[in-house]
Formats: C-alpha cells, structure tokens, sequence
C-alpha cells in the first residue's frame, strides 16, 4: 500500500501532456471585484482557455443581473499585485469582437490567434515592447501570475460593473489522480 501511495503521488507531480498544451483559468466577474468595488447585483462567469501548442484562446463569457447595458469587454493586463489593482487593456478595444452589447445578459464565446496583432491593444503591444510576440509573453505571464482580469463595462459603470482575475485552475485528469492519492491514503490510515 506504501508503493502505491508514493506512486500515485508522485504521479501528480509530473504533468501530462495535456496540461502542458491548454492551460485553463476562470474569473469570477462580480460588482465587489471591481475597483473600487461597487454594489451591482451583476454576476458573470469567464473561462479563458489557451493552448500553448497552436497559440489559440478561447475566451467564453457568461453575465446576468447588470444593472445597464453593456458597453465593452476585455481582459485588462498586468496589475502591479497579483489579484489587485488596475491595468491597462490588453486585448482588442473597445471591446472583443462580436461581444453582446447594449444589453444586461448575455453569452459569448470567440477563440483568438496570440500570435496576431489583432488580438491585442496596440498600446499593449508598445508598452511589452512593441512586438506580438513580447506582447505574447508579457500576457501569459500576467495570466500565469494572476496580474490579468477580465471586466464587463456598461453604460451605468463606465470604468466596469463587473471583473474577475482570471484563476488557474487543474485539468480534470489532475483532479481524479489527486482524489486517488487521497482515497489511498485515507484506506491505509482506516488499517
């Protein structure tokens, strides 16, 4: 039982080939996330996506409950602190593209090439040093860092109703390796 303790133990600590090509992180988007925080009863849900073998990402969003209609969103990098703070917008201004706009509820899902001008802010690809592919790096970074948020705009918060930072978070075959190290050594310490 003590080998295969170690074993599946050890098992987490060597990433898959999956893990390493998509890496997945959620945001939380809400009013109190904002800065300064406000009291919207807006609520929203982003998952962002990126495959570090073709470069792609997707960015799906899911909001409710804002308080007027939208007006823009975006992911906004690098904060100074990790999970605090501003920064400047990142990806496409005003807005992604195809975003829902004007309205208090919505959907949306759209994939893009990191290694495209396009799917930056211009003055973010200066400010990492005037290249996509420093840009590139400068993002994944914030991301990796916690430093990167998405926010939704509207028209009654300008500057943002509702954000989240954007939080790593484990693939599920990490998950059930994790659970089965656990059962194990919790059926060793039940003998």
């Amino acid at each position: 039982m003590k080998v295969l303790t170690m074993l599946l133990t050890s098992a987490l600590l060597v990433p898959s080939v999956a893990s390493a090509a998509t890496l997945t992180y959620i945001a939380i988007l809400s009013g109190p996330n904002e800065s300064p925080a406000n009291t919207s009863p807006g609520t929203g849900r982003g998952v962002i996506t990126i495959n570090t073998t073709t470069n792609m990402m997707e960015v799906a969003v899911q909001f409710s409950g804002l308080t007027s209609p939208t007006t823009a969103s975006h992911i906004h990098c690098c904060t100074m602190t990790p999970f605090a703070g501003t920064a400047a917008v990142a990806t496409q201004t005003p807005t992604f593209p195809g975003f829902p706009l004007g309205v208090t509820t919505g959907v949306y899902d759209q994939t893009f090439d990191l290694t495209l001008a396009s799917t930056y802010n211009t003055s973010f690809v200066t400010a990492s040093g005037a290249s996509v592919s420093a840009a590139e790096s400068t993002f994944l970074a914030g991301i990796a860092a916690g430093d990167t948020y998405l926010n939704i705009h509207t028209s009654a918060f300008p500057s943002g109703e509702i954000r989240g930072f954007l939080v790593p978070t484990p693939e599920p075959a990490t998950v059930l390796l994790a659970g089965a190290a656990l059962s194990a050594m919790l059926l060793r310490r039940r003998r």
